[in-house]
């Protein structure tokens, strides 16, 4: 049937692209694998025919990967329009609040409780474990979930946390409103539009 199609094309999906990010250095790139893996999830959601949910998923996610993608824009402009997080490192001294902001966002998109990505994550998971597609299904999409904590938490350690990795690093960006301004927002609405839009 379709449905039983599109399952197997999301769970691949979400699979092949958390497998292609944990192996890549690209901060884009690494970014737009997570954002193909989260639509993944999101024909998951539609496959089992919960439809709401995938909106809700899709709302969440677009606050989260906007935020990402902003502050990956701070760090590539700060690092000296450098894309490989290999010459990061230690990026959180010269960028604390990009730093709180970014890892925020990773954490939304890991599904870390009460935060956006939780609320509609969480369901979509929740209810996937009622319905009975077979041992196999769960187990990839709990497989899948899992990639996207180990490239969350690889690119938070390589850009952040790990030695530096010898590229230039300025920490003007954050003097400039115009471009910490929108970040700290997306942050606010990181953190409560998962609750909001679930009440509503």
């Amino acid at each position: 049937t379709c449905s039983a199609l599109l399952l197997f094309i999301s769970i691949m999906t979400m699979f092949m692209s958390g497998v292609v990010a944990i192996f890549e250095y690209d901060l884009k790139k690494i970014i737009a694998l997570s954002t193909l893996s989260q639509l993944g999830m999101m024909m998951f959601s539609i496959s089992l025919g919960l439809y709401e949910l995938a909106f809700f998923h899709l709302l969440t996610h677009a606050l989260f990967k906007a935020l990402l993608f902003l502050c990956a824009g701070i760090l590539i402009h700060g690092a000296g329009n450098t894309q490989d997080i290999r010459s990061f490192g230690g990026l959180s001294l010269n960028f604390p609040l990009v730093t709180v902001c970014m890892n925020l966002a990773n954490l939304s998109l890991c599904g870390v409780p009460f935060l956006a990505g939780f609320y509609s994550k969480d369901l979509i998971v929740e209810l996937a474990c009622q319905y009975s597609w077979g041992i196999f299904v769960l187990l990839m999409m709990f497989i899948c979930l899992s990639l996207t904590v180990l490239y969350s938490v690889r690119l938070t350690y390589l850009s952040f946390v790990g030695p530096y990795g010898g590229g230039t690093s300025i920490s003007v960006c954050e003097s400039d409103y115009s471009l910490v301004g929108p970040v700290v927002i997306l942050s606010f609405t990181s953190l409560v539009s998962g609750p909001i839009l679930s009440w509503l």
